[in-house]
């Protein structure tokens, strides 16, 4: 009965991770109109398929921290109830805060379900060094770190393109243009000759023109690789979009699989109906938190969306290797309340709801990690 319970909390939890967060590397797409929603969000799910497939090797130190080593006696961490505990208060938290459109942390409902558990079993919180070391300081530097790196790197970004007075509608055309053909006179036969006519291939040169979208068209019409800015950065932001997504991916899968692989006997397919939960979470229930990600918290042009991604996936790839649980939500909402900060457009009342909502996460899932340990044990 614990077992099928396990499974059930862990698939949900599956479910509420890819509704909460798959779409968080793309909402800068969507925002500022890049893509669609469904071109988003096919973007998204692709990436994540791709880091949930390659996160066993990448962070298995982060699995580990999610498997309660520190917090919990050891042979605790095997038992049914208490990995069943773990993942149903997590899912619950998680699916409350996509319910209200808010971006969450499945990281910190996790963790307060770790919590809530140690609280149970041991009567109190005193678990010494790993609460503060292993879990709640990389979650508290993280988005801080996000919002002055994303502030700092877009505002010498945007100085740079200033200064080199790059605008949208420059273009890059590079081609080789077909050479001129030698002067033709007529000879005593009437036959027509060219003066200089050599059988002798004659190499072409190649042509590199740097100017405006309008005038590339004109002057080098036999361009093969013609590169506008605005396409360009199109193409840059949409390799952001799906890195932050990848390294989402593999910072969170083992946090979530990890809570099946410890059990007893647990099926060699377990990695692989997780990954397919959490798919299955962002192409149906993503919808709502997309649009606050996206809308609501600044509004974005693609420059910017692509400087937050880059900044996200840096810092989360950099804490998946490290093991480190920093929250992909945290990190990413950083970034943009950074730039947003330095545009001068970002949207405080959305911003304190969100902080409310992380704050909330955590005792939240403490209290419900610790009600259901204590129902099922």
């Amino acid at each position: 009965m614990l077992t099928a319970l396990l499974i059930v909390a862990v698939l949900a939890l599956a479910y509420a991770n890819g509704a909460n967060d798959n779409f968080k590397g793309v909402a800068t797409l969507y925002g500022s109109s890049t893509l669609s929603y469904r071109s988003a969000l096919g973007l998204a799910t692709g990436a994540t398929l791709l880091g949930s497939a390659v996160s066993i090797w990448l962070a298995a130190e982060l699995a580990r921290s999610f498997s309660g080593r520190g917090l919990v006696p050891p042979a605790l961490t095997e038992a049914p109830a208490f990995l069943a505990a773990v993942a149903g208060a997590g899912a619950i938290t998680v699916l409350l805060a996509t319910r209200l459109a808010l971006p969450t942390s499945t990281t910190h409902a996790l963790t307060g379900a770790l919590l809530g558990v140690a609280a149970a079993h041991h009567g109190n919180l005193a678990v010494g060094d790993t609460l503060w070391t292993g879990f709640l300081r990389p979650l508290l530097i993280s988005p801080v770190i996000a919002v002055l790196a994303a502030a700092l790197i877009y505002a010498a970004l945007h100085r740079s393109r200033r200064l080199l007075r790059v605008e949208p509608d420059d273009c890059l055309c590079i081609g080789t243009p077909e050479p001129a053909p030698a002067p033709a006179s007529i000879n005593q036969g009437g036959a027509l000759a060219f003066r200089g006519a050599s059988t002798t291939a004659i190499p072409r040169q190649v042509r590199v023109t740097i100017g405006k979208t309008d005038a590339c068209a004109t002057t080098t019409p036999e361009a093969t690789i013609r590169l506008g800015a605005t396409r360009l950065l199109a193409i840059f932001h949409g390799l952001s979009g799906a890195s932050v997504c990848f390294a989402r991916a593999v910072n969170d899968t083992p946090k979530i699989a990890t809570l099946w692989l410890a059990a007893a006997a647990a099926p060699s397919w377990a990695l692989v109906a997780v990954t397919a939960a959490i798919a299955a979470g962002g192409l149906f229930s993503a919808r709502r938190v997309a649009e606050t990600m996206s809308r609501h918290i600044t509004t974005l042009n693609p420059g910017q969306g692509a400087t937050g991604n880059f900044v996200t996936a840096a810092i989360v790839l950099g804490a998946s290797r490290l093991g480190l649980p920093v929250s992909t939500t945290h990190v990413s909402c950083g970034a943009i309340i950074g730039i947003g900060t330095v545009s001068r457009r970002a949207q405080p009342s959305v911003i304190t709801q969100i902080v409310l909502a992380w704050v909330a996460t955590l005792p939240l899932g403490a209290l419900l990690g610790a009600a259901l340990f204590t129902a099922l044990r």
